[in-house]
């Protein structure tokens, strides 16, 4: 084995531990790892602020902030070298794929959390400029943005629905400005301290319409009251249009997010690997996904051939007639026999692991044929030559078992 092949596996290796994570044991340490540091981070930034805390265990949190930044600067450096691993980015030259991965809005975080510390090394500050440039230390905690869905989904709402949150955002200064000029009419007479200008009115409008009512500013007229009640009212009904805006953003997320991870393991399977992104994301749209746990039945014999099978992580085994077995690994499909042909499937296939399987029916084939026929025709080739491979099985398995029987009769006694 080369060293290029061997250098190139260890990139591989390092950009599924620290980029896909989850599904891999190391990567799921890692993650834990890098988890729990950027919360002690966090602890040890507002701990440092604390005088009686930082005179007693100064050294320490300078020394784990040492180490921290060690840390998150060789994840930078990993990251950023195996990115070329990411399949869009395989056709790009080394350095404009990096350049590209670097100026991702998560790397920019992983780099402010960092850069402030070698930007003091080089150039020292005064004691206030060195306060202000460990606010940046706050941007560790963004790193968790990668490891949490939840975060990564808002953070995406937020950004795909700016303009409606924007619209909503308006609408509450108008409100806001209304109510503040209606009660200004009202009160001012009776409470020109508190009522005494517009901007003045604009923080008991503020307090109102959040429905927080601190208190410290109340109408006390009749009819400075009864508006009091109205904006109360409008304040309820405010913070429902946001809320509704945000809410439907996370259902439509959802729903991406399913065709993105989807997308990202098609990509993978050597089948679809010549494809480019647009081309990815049409097959993407003729496939559904299931899972199976390890020692489930994925496709039974006997079952009515209407659909093929990509395994997208996983491994399973067809079980062939008398005991034979042939394994299945990522990438690999099968069903394709009985899909082409229209009969039933004549083996059973069992997952070995928790699997993910993308099934393509006969009316995606169809539309795959018609779209990308090279890929239907690369299919029937492999369908062929299987085909043939398994004759060949069986015609060693028949050849066995005739030379087992021909020896059994010659040493039986006459």
């Amino acid at each position: 084995m080369s060293f290029q092949s061997v250098w190139r596996g260890w990139r591989a290796r390092v950009h599924d531990i620290l980029e896909v994570g989850a599904g891999d044991p190391t990567g799921r340490v890692v993650n834990v790892f890098l988890i729990t540091l950027i919360i002690a981070n966090g602890l040890a930034f507002a701990a440092e602020t604390v005088s009686s805390v930082y005179e007693r265990w100064g050294p320490e949190l300078e020394a784990f902030n040492v180490f921290s930044v060690i840390v998150f600067t060789v994840e930078y450096v990993l990251r950023l070298w195996s990115s070329v691993e990411i399949p869009l980015y395989r056709r790009m030259p080394l350095w404009r794929a990096r350049l590209n991965f670097a100026l991702r809005p998560m790397m920019i975080i992983d780099l402010l959390a960092i850069l402030p510390f070698y930007v003091y090394l080089l150039v020292p500050f005064d004691l206030r400029a060195l306060r202000v440039l460990r606010l940046f230390r706050l941007f560790r905690l963004l790193k968790l943005l990668r490891y949490s869905p939840a975060l990564l989904t808002l953070k995406r709402v937020v950004a795909q629905e700016y303009r409606a949150l924007l619209g909503a955002l308006l609408l509450m200064m108008m409100l806001m400005l209304f109510s503040a000029g209606i009660i200004y009419f009202l009160e001012r007479a009776a409470q020109p301290d508190k009522f005494g200008s517009i901007p003045a009115a604009a923080w008991w409008a503020l307090a109102t319409l959040t429905t927080i009512g601190y208190g410290d500013i109340v109408p006390i007229t009749p009819w400075g009251k009864v508006f009091g009640g109205v904006v109360m009212l409008f304040g309820l009904g405010m913070f429902a249009l946001p809320v509704a805006i945000l809410a439907t953003g996370f259902s439509q997320e959802s729903a991406r997010h399913e065709f993105v991870v989807t997308w990202s393991m098609v990509a993978r399977v050597p089948l679809f690997s010549t494809l480019d992104a647009a081309e990815v994301a049409e097959v993407t749209k003729l496939l559904y996904t299931r899972l199976f746990q390890p020692g489930a039945t994925i496709v039974p014999a006997g079952d009515p051939g209407g659909a093929m099978y990509f395994i997208g992580s996983g491994e399973a085994t067809v079980c062939v007639a008398r005991g034979d077995l042939i394994r299945l690994r990522e990438g690999d499909f099968f069903g394709e026999m009985a899909l082409l042909e229209r009969r039933r499937h004549k083996h059973d296939v069992v997952a070995d692991t928790q699997c993910r399987i993308y099934v393509l029916d006969s009316e995606g084939l169809a539309r795959l044929g018609h779209r990308h026929p090279e890929i239907v025709w690369h299919i029937k080739q492999v369908a062929k030559e299987r085909e043939r491979e398994n004759e060949k099985v069986r015609r060693v398995a028949r050849t066995a078992r005739g030379k087992t029987s021909a020896a059994k009769k010659e040493t039986e006694p006459q």
